[in-house]
């Protein structure tokens, strides 16, 4: 925000609001862009089928018992709620056009 404060000839001293400047240059939000690029892995792991580290993906983790501490999301989930945000399912991954 640094950068884009200065490319606007903003300071902090002038009080606008981080969410004000994206506006003006239109900027995407950071929560988008993330998505994005989590996107972008996911295509690009999903489309190389016969790599030997993808069996990772097919071991069970038992359900053990964890901390009192409030559950970390898997990777699966929140991939999950990307796909479900952008509109898109796990066999458009394979489709490069897109």
């Amino acid at each position: 925000m640094r950068m884009i404060r200065w490319i606007c000839s903003y300071t902090r001293i002038d009080r606008i609001g981080s969410g004000v400047i994206r506006d003006l240059i239109k900027l995407a939000s950071i929560e988008d862009k993330m998505r994005e690029t989590r996107l972008r892995w996911f295509g690009h792991v999903k489309r190389s089928v016969n790599a030997p580290v993808r069996r990772c993906e097919r071991i069970s983790i038992p359900a053990g018992k964890r901390g009192g501490e409030r559950l970390k999301k898997s990777l699966d989930e929140v991939i999950r709620e990307d796909l479900k945000v952008v509109g898109l399912t796990e066999n458009l991954a394979q489709d490069r056009r897109l």
